[in-house]
C-alpha cells in the first residue's frame, strides 16, 4: 500500500488573517512587521508584494525599497495564533496522525484512508473547502506519497491550489526545479551546487551518491534522497519531545515591567498547555533574554518536583527574570522554554498531590475552551494585565 501524505500549507497566512479584519488590504502589496522606519525584519508578504521581490525575514526597510507603495502593518500575532488552532482543530478532526510543523503548515497522514474519504484529490478538496467556510481562509495541499514531495507539491499549487503527485513519477515533478526549491536546500548550498556545475534537481540526482558524498560528506546522502523524491527522516509522529519552547520578540524594546510580567505569563500559558497536550511534566525551566544590544542571556533552574501547572512555571521564571535582569536595560526578546520532559510527577505527599490535582482540573478545563474557542479564549488576569 502506498503512503499518502498531504502537505496542507496556508496561503500568506498573516496577511490572509488580516485581511479578515480589514477587507480593503485584499489586492494589495501588504507587508505585516512593522513599520518601514523600524528596525525588524518582515514576517509575512502578500502575493502582490512578493512580486516585487519582498519575502520573509528580509529588513523592513529592504522590503520599503523594493515596494514602495506596500502598506506595512505591526501585526497580530495573537489572532494569527487563534486561527492556526482553528485550523489545526479542522485537520485534527480528519485524523489523528497530524505534524504540525510551523503556526500555518502541517502534514496529515491518509494512508488507507480512501474507503473513508474516497479520493486523495476528492479528499483534498473537501479539506481546503472545509477550512474556507470555517475560518474565511484559504490553504493550498500537496499531496504524494513523502512528506518532502508533499511539500514541493503545495508551494507549486499556491495560492489555493491541490498539487497531486502520482506514486512513481515524485523524479520526474522534481527533475526540471532548481535545486533551491527542496526543502532544507538554502542559499549558500545552492551556490555551492551551482559551482559544481548542479543547477536542477535532476542534475543533482544525475551526478549520484558516490559523487556528493565525496563533495559533501554525509550531506550528500541526504541531497541524493532528497533528489529522488525520499524522505530524509523517519515520518515518525509519535516521536516524544525533547524540549517546548516560546518566544516573543517586541516590536519596541521595553522595560516596562508590566508588559515583560503580561508577556511571560502568556509565553508560559502557551508551553504549559503543550505540555499537558503531550501527557507530559517538566523538571527544568529556563529562561531566555535579549536586550537591545542584542546581547543573550538563558538561565535555566531545576525544579524539585517536575510539574506540567501554569502557575508553578511562571514563579520559576519570575524568580529567573529577577535574579538575572536589571531593570534599567530594555528587553529587545523573552523566551521561555520546559525541558526534563517525563510522563508523570515524582511521588508527592497526600497534601501537595490534594493541591495539584485541583490546580491541574482547573488547567485541563482552560484547555478545553481553548481547544474549542482558539488559545486567547480565555488567560490569566496577569496576561490581560
Amino acid at each position: 500500500m502506498n503512503s499518502v501524505i498531504f502537505h496542507v500549507d496556508m496561503d500568506a497566512f498573516f496577511v490572509s488573517v488580516e485581511e479578515l479584519f480589514d477587507p480593503n488590504l485584499k489586492g494589495k502589496a501588504v507587508v505585516v512587521g512593522g513599520e518601514p522606519n523600524q528596525r525588524g525584519v518582515v514576517s509575512a508578504a502578500s502575493y502582490e508584494a512578493r512580486r516585487f521581490g519582498v519575502h520573509s525575514a528580509m529588513p523592513l526597510t529592504t522590503a520599503k525599497k523594493l515596494c514602495p507603495h506596500a502598506i506595512f502593518i505591526a501585526g497580530q500575532r495573537e489572532k494569527y495564533t487563534e486561527y492556526s488552532e482553528r485550523v489545526h482543530q479542522i485537520l485534527c478532526n480528519y485524523t489523528p496522525i497530524v505534524q504540525r510543523v510551523s503556526i500555518d503548515e502541517a502534514y496529515l497522514d491518509f494512508t488507507g484512508s480512501e474507503r473513508l474519504y474516497g479520493l486523495p484529490l476528492q479528499l483534498a478538496h473537501r479539506l481546503r473547502m472545509e477550512i474556507l467556510d470555517k475560518t474565511g481562509l484559504s490553504a493550498s495541499v500537496g499531496i504524494s506519497r513523502t512528506k518532502l514531495v508533499s511539500k514541493v507539491a503545495s508551494d507549486l499549487a499556491k495560492p489555493s491550489g491541490i498539487f497531486y503527485i502520482l506514486p512513481g513519477h515524485e523524479a520526474a515533478l522534481l527533475a526540471p526545479l532548481r535545486v533551491g526549491k527542496l526543502p532544507g536546500i538554502g542559499e549558500m548550498t545552492e551556490r555551492y551546487l551551482k559551482d559544481l556545475g548542479i543547477t536542477t534537481v535532476g542534475e543533482l540526482a544525475e551526478v549520484g551518491r558516490e559523487f556528493l558524498c565525496d563533495a559533501l560528506g554525509q550531506w550528500g546522502e541526504s541531497l541524493y534522497r532528497k533528489s529522488i523524491g525520499l524522505d530524509t527522516a523517519h515520518f515518525d509522529f509519535h516521536e516524544e519531545p525533547k524540549s517546548i519552547s516560546h518566544e516573543n520578540t517586541f516590536n519596541q524594546d521595553t522595560n516596562n515591567l508590566e508588559v515583560i510580567y503580561a508577556t511571560l505569563a502568556h509565553l508560559v500559558q502557551k508551553a504549559a498547555h503543550r505540555l499537558r497536550e503531550h501527557k507530559m511534566y517538566a523538571r527544568s525551566i529556563t529562561l531566555k533574554l535579549r536586550d537591545l544590544d542584542f546581547h543573550t542571556i538563558t538561565r535555566a533552574v531545576s525544579l524539585e518536583e517536575a510539574t506540567h501547572l501554569d502557575s508553578e512555571i511562571l514563579e520559576s521564571v519570575l524568580t529567573l527574570l529577577k535574579q538575572n535582569w536589571d531593570s534599567q536595560l530594555k528587553i529587545r526578546l523573552l523566551g521561555v522554554a520546559l525541558s526534563g520532559l517525563s510522563y508523570g510527577p515524582v511521588q508527592e505527599d497526600l497534601f501537595e498531590k490534594s493541591r495539584r490535582d485541583k490546580m491541574t482540573r482547573l488547567y485541563q478545563a482552560a484547555d478545553r475552551i481553548r481547544d474549542k474557542f482558539g488559545f486567547d479564549s480565555i488567560t490569566s488576569a496577569r496576561t490581560v494585565k
